[in-house]
């Protein structure tokens, strides 16, 4: 009998924690995860960066860069918001990198692609990275309408690994209209919200001097760009993608574009923070 008091505290821990999760391994309640990162906050700077990789070679850079990368940015004080590959180019990877302002920029990138890291591994990665240049320098279009920072993906509970799809709606507005533009799209904006889909930032270009010009960012803005979250591939297609449609149909109406809204559908790498997590506020509605 005493032998059978000593084990039931622990039957008991592993009946809790077993009903914690779901049957897919994904945690019941994401409200301690988001008290973890509330340090990881105040990112002002934003780059949005679309690589193109060599043909077959998508998979082992996606591998290179989930294993060595995002820490080492958040040691330094930067954050990877997430990583991603576009759904119908076999060849496109996109991530999101953010600084706290524009000063802390170049100090971190310098400590990276001049530190040990990225000496160590920047010739295998390079060699299956032909074309990186094309990067957007954002900020939020509000302060609170930056990328929330999303708990990192615990390899234990979330052993399939990081959930859900991200959009991307990439505005080119005409120069001289950027406020009349971001008053409309706030509007349509508001309609992409509720059951299954997490706003998730809403971010315009940052017009100042490359301040790393060995990392090239586009001149040919300005941008606005809309991030949200969609929990499968049913609410994007019944939910989400009518409202995108239609939102991208009046703005362009609008004149205040120079070209057609770019949507860019992703499926976030196994371990990019920015996923589907059903109780994270991943952004503010605007």
């Amino acid at each position: 009998m005493n032998h059978l008091k000593r084990l039931l505290p622990g039957i008991v821990a592993g009946i809790a924690f077993g009903a914690a999760l779901p049957a897919h391994g994904t945690p019941a309640n994401e409200a301690p995860m988001m008290e973890s990162v509330q340090h990881l906050k105040d990112y002002q700077v934003v780059e949005f960066r679309r690589y193109v990789t060599a043909d077959g070679e998508l998979a082992h850079f996606v591998k290179y860069f989930d294993a060595y990368f995002p820490e080492a940015f958040e040691q330094l004080g930067a954050m990877v918001f997430g990583q991603f590959t576009e759904r119908g180019q076999p060849n496109r990877f996109t991530w999101l990198r953010g600084f706290h302002d524009i000063n802390a920029r170049p100090i971190v990138n310098a400590a990276f692609y001049y530190g040990p890291l990225w000496k160590e591994h920047r010739l295998k990665v390079n060699a299956i990275l032909p074309d990186s240049d094309n990067v957007s320098l954002l900020r939020p279009l509000h302060p609170d309408q930056g990328i929330t920072v999303l708990p990192a993906v615990d390899p234990v509970i979330e052993d399939h690994g990081a959930q859900g799809i991200v959009v991307a709606q990439i505005f080119a507005v005409r120069k001289g209209s950027e406020e009349a533009f971001a008053e409309r799209a706030q509007a349509s904006f508001s309609t992409y919200h509720g059951e299954g889909v997490h706003p998730a930032g809403v971010l315009v270009s940052l017009d100042v001097p490359n301040n790393f010009p060995q990392l090239p960012i586009r001149t040919d803005g300005p941008f606005l760009v809309w991030l949200g979250v969609v929990k499968d591939q049913a609410t994007l297609e019944q939910r989400l993608a009518p409202r995108l449609a239609a939102a991208e149909q009046s703005l362009l109406a609008s004149g205040l574009l120079r070209g057609t809204p770019e949507r860019v559908v992703m499926d976030p790498t196994p371990r990019s923070r920015l996923r589907w997590l059903p109780g994270a506020t991943t952004g503010v509605s605007p």
